[in-house]
């Protein structure tokens, strides 16, 4: 008696590659993505080809995620220590022979011009998660400083760069890991408190600390200006002063429905500095107002809710911590953009995902959205 085999169709082999995408991550996605394509005509119609790059960027960071999707947690574990060690690797390569522009030096030239701190936005979480994955039943508070070593070795390495922006949210991606895994409230608490009663010195001592001469040990100078601008932005209103100031009056002549698609006025006089980058939430803001506004915050909160959700039924220690790290940097990008856009933050570059313009900001964005869809997608065959 002979067995028969039939032989799959064509279909059903590719089936998989196709299938198990999670609608509503994937809602939240093209929701963004169009509030961004939107926005970014407007913004950038007169602006060379922003528009036209903005969305070549998107569809690449779409096909990034429909790679990664295809990439099982497991195999991502595999990549978590190479990933790592070549990132800090590049670190120590641009520390030595990277290139300088504008009095920073964050880029390395290897045949073309790349920024390695933007693959420590990934590598990071992929490291600690990986870290706690193998400590997992057995947590130590040596292992909670092992890990914190981990975390301030490229951390270190990008604040002397100085990149600000970048080492931000390096560092909070790290901390969620952190955080995820276990840290006690009773280590987190006092250093809240702590940074509280900083911020409130700080302002309270701002007329004596940001007088010209004043020197700040810790800051650069650049740095300790965006800090004393943001106190009082209008002690410099047409240098240091300028960018917040402006921002913030788009952002209030936006009213409650905006001014209208493409007739924002501190947008295209080129009043708003940045307006297709880092300041898009200003001329976004003008243009759509606070009915736009909670749109895009609609957006961002179903986004977070159902990466958080993702997380939470992952089926890993490792997918776990990484779902939720990677899950609650875009709320960081989101709220310190918007943060240093309205006033209440110092000014430091960090794009709003899907909104603002930049190629590699949207690679990494796509990264991380493809590991999310990877984990969830990993879930949903494991129940099949």
């Amino acid at each position: 008696m002979s067995v028969v085999f039939e032989k799959p169709s064509l279909w059903n082999r590719i089936k998989p590659i196709f299938t198990g995408f999670d609608g509503p991550l994937l809602f939240a996605i093209l929701w963004l993505a169009a509030l961004g394509l939107v926005t970014m005509y407007s913004a950038g119609f007169d602006h060379g080809t922003r528009f036209v790059d903005h969305g070549r960027n998107m569809l690449l960071a779409f096909g990034i995620l429909f790679v990664v999707a295809q990439v099982p947690p497991q195999k991502l574990m595999r990549l978590a220590v190479p990933l790592y060690a070549v990132g800090v690797l590049l670190l120590v390569a641009v520390a030595l022979f990277g290139i300088t522009k504008k009095g920073a030096t964050r880029w390395l030239n290897v045949g073309v011009v790349i920024q390695p701190s933007e693959m420590l936005k990934i590598a990071v979480p992929l490291m600690l998660a990986w870290w706690f994955q193998r400590r997992e039943g057995a947590l130590r508070v040596s292992d909670f400083l092992v890990a914190l070593l981990i975390l301030a070795v490229p951390v270190g390495l990008i604040v002397k760069q100085p990149d600000l922006g970048t080492a931000i949210l390096v560092l909070s991606a790290g901390l969620y890991v952190i955080f995820f895994a276990g840290l006690s409230w009773k280590l987190i608490i006092p250093v809240m408190v702590i940074g509280a009663i900083g911020i409130t010195a700080l302002v309270l001592s701002e007329d004596a600390i940001c007088q010209p001469g004043v020197e700040w040990h810790v800051l650069r100078e650049y740095q300790k200006n965006r800090v004393c601008t943001l106190l009082d932005p209008t002690t410099d209103p047409l240098g240091k002063g300028f960018h917040i100031i402006q921002g913030m009056i788009a952002i209030g002549s936006g009213g409650l429905s905006g001014k209208g698609f493409m007739k924002g006025t501190q947008t295209h006089l080129e009043f708003i500095p940045e307006r297709t980058t880092d300041f898009i939430f200003a001329a976004f803001s003008e243009e759509f107002g606070l009915m736009g506004f909670a749109l895009l915050l609609l957006g961002f909160i179903f986004l977070i809710f159902r990466g958080l959700m993702i997380a939470a039924d992952a089926p890993s220690v490792f997918s776990r911590l990484l779902a939720g790290a990677i899950t609650l940097s875009f709320f960081t990008y989101a709220f310190v953009n918007m943060g240093m856009v309205s006033g209440i933050l110092p000014v430091v570059g960090v794009p709003l995902p899907f909104i603002s313009y930049g190629g590699t900001a949207m690679v990494t964005l796509g990264l991380g959205l493809g590991i999310l869809m990877s984990i969830s997608k990993s879930r949903r065959f494991m129940r099949h």
